[in-house]
C-alpha cells in the first residue's frame, strides 16, 4: 500500500486515499482523458493515435464489437495498445488485451493515418491525412517497420489488479508478449484531487513478484528494439535539449528511403534554383523546418517527401526526412562557438539527436559550476558540457541569453577567444570580457587567454561534486 503525506517542517500529515468511483469519475470521461493529455504515462515519446476505436470488420465486413480504449505509438515503431479500468480490473482484463493486441497488429501506415485522422476530426482537431501520415513517419526513430508493428507493447491500468491478471501477466512475458500493468490511484489534499500512475510490473524485482524466470523477446525484434530505444524522436530531442538556435540553416543531402539514381536526379534538381537544397530551423514548431525554395514550413519528412515528389512525381512512403537535412556549418549562429560547430559537419538531424539524448533544458548544476570557478581560470564550451553531461552548442545558446548565469566570461571558445557572439545581459556594461579576464588574474595575450589557466573537464566534474 502506498502512503502519501503533506509535510510541513518536522509534522508530516497522511493524505486520504480515495478512488474514482467515490469521486464519481469515469472511465472514458475522465481516466482515459488523463492518459489522452499526458501520454508520457504510456512510455517515453509516446504518440495517441485514436482512442474508443471500434471500426473493425471480418473478412465477411461484419463490424466486431470491440471497443479500444486508447492506441499509441512510440518512438521504436511498436503499437502501444491500452486497456483502461477505473476500478479493480477483471478477472479476464488480460484477454481483451491481447484480443485488441492481435486486432491492431495488421494494421499498417495507412491505417494507422486514417485512425489518427479520424480521432483528431473527432475532437475538433481535423488535419489532412497526408499530414497524419506524415506525423507518424516523423514520430518514428529509424526505418518504418512492419515486423515492429506486429508486436505490440499491451498497457493495462487500474486501481488494482488480482492475483490471476498478476501471475498471467507474468506467465505471458516469458511468453515472448510484452505487457505493462500501471495502477492508478486518486488522493485527496487540501480539496483538490490528486492523481498517480505507478508501474507495477515489469519492475526491477520482479522475482519477488512472482517466482517465474525473467521474460524473453524474440531475437530479431528485441535487436532492432534495442537499437531504436537507443534514440528519441529526433525532432523533440533537438528543442528540448535547445541544441539547435532559431535560425540555424540545414544542407540537404537525401540518405534514407531513395536508391541512387534518384538521389542523383534530386542533387541535380536541387541546383537548378537557388533555396531548393537549404532550410531554417525554428524551435517550438509543430513543422520546424522552413524551405528555401519558396518559404513554406515543413517537417523534416514532410519536406524530404515534397522534395522526391517534386523530382519524381511520385509519392513516397517511409522516408526517414531526419537523416536527409544536416547542419550547415558554413553559418555559425551568434553564441555558437565556431569550433564545436564545425565539429558538426556532415551530421544529420537523426544523427545529432543520438548524440545529445541525455541534454536538458535544466540549468541547475551548469549555474552552479559556474558560480564555482574561481577567479584566474576559465574554460572551454565543450568541457562545461561534458561536466553537466551536455553540449557545447546548448551550452552556448544558453549562456547568450541567460541573465542568471554567474560569471559566463570566464566561459571561452575552444581556441581560448571569447565567442564571436557573446553578448552582455546587461546592455550598460561596456567594458570587454578580455578586460575582466585580466581583472581576474588571467593573463590574455593577443586575445587568447592562457592555457595554463584553463579548468579542464575533469577538474570542473570535481568541482561540482563538491
Amino acid at each position: 500500500m502506498d502512503h502519501l503525506f503533506s509535510v510541513a517542517g518536522h509534522a508530516a500529515t497522511a493524505v486520504t486515499q480515495t478512488s474514482l468511483a467515490a469521486e464519481g469519475l469515469l472511465e472514458r470521461q475522465h481516466l482515459q482523458e488523463w492518459v489522452i493529455g499526458n501520454p508520457q504515462v504510456l512510455g517515453e515519446s509516446v504518440l495517441v493515435i485514436t482512442a474508443e476505436f471500434d471500426r473493425w470488420a471480418d473478412a465477411e465486413g461484419v463490424p466486431a464489437r470491440e471497443r479500444l480504449d486508447v492506441l499509441g505509438l512510440d518512438a521504436t515503431g511498436r503499437l502501444v495498445v491500452v486497456e483502461l479500468k477505473r476500478d479493480t480490473a477483471d478477472r479476464d482484463v488480460h484477454l481483451q488485451a491481447i484480443t485488441y493486441a492481435a486486432l491492431v497488429s495488421r494494421f499498417d501506415l495507412g491505417t494507422l493515418a486514417q485512425a489518427h485522422h479520424d480521432f483528431l476530426a473527432r475532437r475538433g482537431q481535423g488535419t489532412e491525412l497526408a499530414e497524419c501520415r506524415r506525423r507518424i513517419l516523423d514520430h518514428i526513430d529509424g526505418e518504418w517497420s512492419q515486423e515492429l508493428l506486429q508486436r505490440p507493447r499491451l498497457m493495462i491500468i487500474a486501481a488494482d489488479f488480482p492475483k490471476q491478471v498478476t501471475h498471467t501477466v507474468v506467465w505471458l512475458s516469458e511468453m515472448k508478449l510484452d505487457i505493462d500493468l500501471v495502477q492508478v490511484s486518486l488522493w485527496k489534499i487540501d480539496g483538490n484531487l490528486v492523481a498517480g500512475f505507478t508501474q507495477v510490473y515489469p519492475t526491477p524485482e520482479v522475482e519477488e513478484f512472482t517466482l517465474a524466470p525473467a521474460r524473453i523477446e524474440a531475437d530479431a525484434v528485441a535487436e532492432k528494439l534495442k537499437e531504436r530505444s537507443r534514440a528519441r524522436n529526433a525532432v523533440q530531442v533537438i528543442t528540448s535539449a535547445g541544441l539547435l538556435p532559431d535560425g540555424t540553416r540545414l544542407r540537404l543531402v537525401p540518405r534514407h528511403g531513395v536508391p541512387d539514381a534518384i538521389r542523383k536526379d534530386i542533387l541535380a534538381w536541387v541546383q537548378e534554383a537557388d533555396g531548393r537544397g537549404s532550410a531554417v530551423w525554428t524551435n517550438g514548431a509543430a513543422k520546424p523546418l522552413t524551405w528555401s525554395g519558396d518559404g513554406t514550413p515543413f517537417s523534416p519528412t514532410g519536406l524530404a517527401e515534397h522534395i522526391f515528389t517534386s523530382v519524381t512525381g511520385r509519392t513516397v512512403t517511409g522516408v526517414q526526412g531526419t537523416t536527409w537535412w544536416d547542419v550547415d556549418t558554413d553559418h555559425v549562429p551568434d553564441g555558437v562557438d565556431p569550433d564545436e560547430w564545425t565539429r558538426l559537419a556532415g551530421t544529420s538531424l537523426a544523427a545529432l539527436a543520438s548524440k545529445v539524448s541525455g541534454t536538458r533544458k535544466d540549468w541547475t548544476d551548469l549555474h552552479s559550476l559556474l558560480a564555482a570557478i574561481p577567479e584566474g581560470r576559465w574554460t572551454t564550451y565543450g568541457d562545461i558540457a561534458a561536466a553537466v553531461e551536455s553540449h557545447a552548442v546548448p551550452i552556448g545558446t544558453h549562456l547568450a541569453s541567460c541573465r542568471e548565469c554567474p560569471a559566463p566570461w570566464r566561459v571561452l571558445t575552444a581556441a581560448g577567444k571569447v565567442s564571436t557572439g557573446f553578448r552582455w545581459s546587461d546592455p550598460q556594461r561596456t567594458e570587454t570580457p578580455e578586460d575582466i579576464l585580466l581583472a581576474d588574474g588571467v593573463p590574455v595575450l593577443d586575445g587568447i587567454a592562457a592555457p595554463a589557466a584553463r579548468m579542464s573537464a575533469a577538474e570542473l566534474r570535481a568541482l561540482l561534486n563538491n
